[in-house]
């Protein structure tokens, strides 16, 4: 018997500033079975992740939602336990980056590479937001690609032509927080010296830590130079003050992996069976997987394991990467419509489909994961309701009927109960190597010769012979043991259905060594239904739920139009601005030039407009009130100093006045009178 593993797995941490949708349960379901399968097999293995909680983007959300960060991220945090838990993700720990334990580990290891001059200090030139008073990540900052000149995009790089740049590379670049023009100004950074430690990362990625595609995306990354990495943020920024310095902070990207550490010395701090030395000191026994998303490698496979090794900690012994979620071919995104929170998919459909779906499609492979719900609907109804779970629906309702719930003395077919067992071997090897979808396969290759036995046999003919009961008896009783096996191959998939198989089958939870021997002269209970067929309705209603989330979103964040126009005035509640606020706005007036309706949107119309000097694209939320035809060549009224914002249709530049009654009923375009020009100020 071989000795028992210890491991330690983690997931990503999720982002803290929204709810999880499906394309953070690919890795944590992936990771939920791997350790499922782990402990089916004996081995002390535990499974961890957090919030990962810190940044400039947590910092934004928070203040527009009117709240600390620390208020928002607790939010934050609850739900995800929540949904995680939902989806049957059996986490050991769940804590956050935002906690005492990551502070004092992120602080250990800064200065252990501040001892070794790991880490340098020099001054840069960076954008500055003058009316947020704030240095701009490049996602906060948008312009004219220098290269292919194409608008709108972001600060880092090109998504029309593919180029990357400095942000102060882009023609006339604007922050997105305020619509201002950035300025260059100075500030001391701090950059870990990454360089330092390439001899150590080269033989480190070649000895079976990584997929061999990961391994070969690292020689490319080899070739062009390892780079110093800049590891500090300015004030204002949420997340930890680096010792000694003033109005400094540590990036996210350094304390986030950190928070796999800080979750399990928070775990270690309420067992104390456990030991925090053992799992991060070098030179153990323990083994350490991660499981990570593509879009995050070069964090996990280069810093991380250079950042460990620098301090004097133990590196990862394994790092499974999976790809993204596709939804029905396209990457999930609001734009098209193809976005889905996890809670809006748990109101409508069973966790164990998803956790299935997603094992009958992983690999080891780093490849995208794509969900087509009319593939999803087939395997769920013909995989585990038509084959896995119509073997114990066929036999148990002659055992119960017919034999007292007793399952016969003996195995009526044992070449067959080992030809069941036996494969078992192999699929322990698929799901220990990710390879989830070979393991599946096999699976259900079993179960449609479980369903072919039961077929020749013919039970429900043998009954009508009362002189051949005992032989029904047999064979139904084979056909549970078989279900039975196929239970605990799929057990660390559909772990919900396993708890209520164990109490149809009246047994203790099952072992993966349960395979090996029959359940023979056993009463079982009455059979209950397990898995339902997926009705199409439920699919629509999820996709309409979705969509409906998505609405809400771009009302509620881009949508300002209808917003300002259209809500009626609570008289008991008004609040009133100074002139100096008023002056701030800059009305202007525009001629509409083009109008067309917004495809997928109820309420907009797409405008371009002409201001004069420049022409603009506005979506107003106007649709009810005005045919497209009949605003081409009238004047309007717009706000021309409004942020632009990013809405799933296009770039909004501004927004159209429009009026409405006190219940908020027609919309009326408030127009110039005759005479006036685009451009002119409106006073």
């Amino acid at each position: 018997m071989s000795a028992k593993r210890k491991i330690l797995a983690t997931n990503a941490l999720p982002y803290a500033n929204g709810p999880l949708h499906l394309g953070h349960l690919v890795g944590t379901i992936q990771g939920d079975i791997w350790v499922r399968m782990q402990k089916m097999q004996g081995n002390d293995c535990m499974y961890i992740c957090g919030s990962d909680a810190h940044g400039t983007p947590i910092m934004i959300q928070a203040e527009k939602m009117g709240m600390t960060p620390e208020k928002m991220v607790a939010q934050i945090h609850d739900s995800q336990v929540s949904d995680f838990a939902d989806f049957l993700v059996e986490f050991d720990n769940y804590h956050t980056t935002h906690s005492d334990e990551n502070k004092l580990l992120v602080e250990t290891i800064y200065k252990r590479h501040l001892a070794k001059e790991n880490i340098a200090k020099r001054t840069i030139k960076q954008l500055f937001d003058p009316v947020k008073n704030m240095f701009l990540p490049d996602r906060y900052i948008k312009g004219e690609c220098p290269n292919c000149h194409a608008k709108d995009q972001y600060g880092d790089n090109c998504e029309v032509c593919g180029t990357t740049y400095l942000p102060t590379d882009l023609i006339n670049p604007y922050s997105t927080l305020s619509g201002s023009k950035p300025i260059e100004k100075e500030s001391d950074h701090f950059f870990f010296k990454l360089q330092h430690f390439e001899a150590f990362l080269k033989e480190w990625t070649r000895l079976g830590h990584l997929q061999e595609q990961v391994t070969n995306k690292l020689d490319e990354w080899f070739k062009d130079g390892l780079r110093e990495w800049d590891i500090s943020r300015d004030s204002p920024y949420f997340g930890f003050s680096i010792p000694g310095e003033k109005d400094k902070y540590f990036y996210v990207w350094l304390d986030a992996p950190v928070g796999y550490m800080a979750s399990f010395k928070n775990l270690c701090e309420r067992r104390s069976d456990l030991n925090f030395a053992e799992y991060w000191e070098r030179d153990n026994d323990t083994e350490l997987f991660h499981f990570i998303g593509k879009d995050i490698i070069y964090f996990h496979a280069l810093f991380w394991p250079a950042m460990l090794h620098g301090a004097e900690f133990r590196t990862p012994s394994k790092i499974f990467v999976n790809g993204f979620l596709t939804v029905d071919g396209q990457k999930m995104s609001k734009s098209r419509g193809t976005f889905i929170k996890a809670r809006t998919y748990l109101n409508s459909l069973q966790p164990e489909y998803l956790r299935y779906y997603f094992a009958a499609k992983l690999s080891d492979r780093i490849e995208d994961l794509d969900i087509n719900f009319d593939d999803f609907t087939q395997r769920i109804n013909s995989d585990l309701v038509g084959k896995f779970i119509n073997i114990a629906s066929r036999c148990a309702s002659f055992i119960n009927k017919h034999f007292s719930g007793k399952l016969s003395a003996h195995c009526a077919q044992p070449e067959l109960f080992n030809e069941f067992a036996s494969a078992g071997d192999s699929i322990k090897l698929n799901y220990n190597n990710i390879e989830y979808s070979h393991a599946i396969r096999q699976i259900m290759t079993l179960a449609d010769r479980a369903n072919q036995y039961i077929d020749e046999k013919k039970p429900w003919a043998l009954m009508k012979d009362a002189e051949r009961h005992q032989e029904v008896q047999n064979i139904c009783s084979m056909g549970v043991n078989l279900f039975r096996i196929l239970m605990i191959y799929l057990k660390p998939v559909l772990p919900k259905t396993a708890e209520q198989v164990e109490l149809f089958l009246n047994i203790s939870p099952l072992k993966w060594d349960d395979k090996n021997a029959p359940l023979l002269n056993h009463t079982i209970r009455e059979f209950q239904p397990l898995i339902n067929r997926i009705d199409p309705k439920q699919i629509e209603a999820m996709k309409m739920a979705a969509q409906q989330d998505i609405e809400k979103s771009t009302t509620t964040t881009t949508d300002a139009v209808t917003t300002a126009a259209a809500t009626p005035v609570n008289e008991t509640a008004k609040e009133y601005i100074s002139i100096d606020d008023f002056n701030k706005v800059d009305l202007r007036i525009a001629k509409v030039l083009e109008a067309d309706a917004v495809e997928g949107a109820d309420k907009l119309l797409r405008l371009k407009v002409d201001l004069g000097t420049e022409t603009r694209q506005i979506f107003a939320g106007i649709k009810s009130a005005y045919p497209p035809d009949q605003l081409i060549g009238r004047q309007v009224i717009i706000v021309a100093n409004l942020a632009p914002r990013k809405m799933r249709f296009g770039l909004s530049e501004g927004m159209v006045i429009v009026a409405s009654g006190e219940q908020g009923g027609n919309l009326y375009i408030v127009s110039p009178d005759e005479g006036a020009q685009p451009g002119m100020k409106v006073k």
